[in-house]
């Protein structure tokens, strides 16, 4: 599954509802635009770029039709992961669970947040394999929670 880098596509998503949620983390989802088709009286406007599809063959880079990819961005903001190595740890879990949901998710934009810190009773060690087997457990229930819902 490919990325989100983007600063415009994170705050596209993040301002839509949360698809699903457990107690630590909520998932964002943007879904590809559907291309209308145009009406009777639509009449097609001549193209005359250099980007014309009959000469590249290749979709243009701002198309998001259903059969464009499915993108990931991850926020694990500092508030709720003191320490870099938690963030990347839970960076890395959540980027896992992406690649091994990707076929059952929709098309288009996914974010997945923290929304909630792990309690540091619980999980004493930064980098963990308790931290790391929770996260994994409960990052794999949210995306399959967010592949059943039908309408974001």
């Amino acid at each position: 599954m490919a990325r989100i880098v983007a600063s415009a596509d994170f705050e596209r998503v993040l301002r839509s509802r949360s698809r699903a949620s457990t107690p630590h983390f909520a998932v964002h989802h943007l879904p590809a635009a559907r291309s209308t088709p145009p009406g009777p009286d639509a009449q097609p406007a001549p193209v005359e770029l250099s980007t014309d599809l009959k000469q590249s063959g290749e979709r243009p880079v701002d198309d998001s039709s259903p059969a464009a990819p499915k993108r990931l961005g991850v926020v694990v903001p500092k508030r709720h992961a003191r320490r870099a190595v938690t963030r990347s740890l839970l960076k890395r879990q959540i980027y896992a669970a992406g690649g091994r949901h990707v076929a059952a998710l929709p098309s288009g934009l996914w974010i997945v947040r923290l929304r909630a810190p792990f309690e540091r009773e619980r999980f004493t060690s930064a980098a963990s394999r308790a931290l790391r087997d929770a996260a994994r457990a409960e990052l794999d229930e949210l995306l399959l929670a967010a592949s059943r819902v039908t309408s974001p």
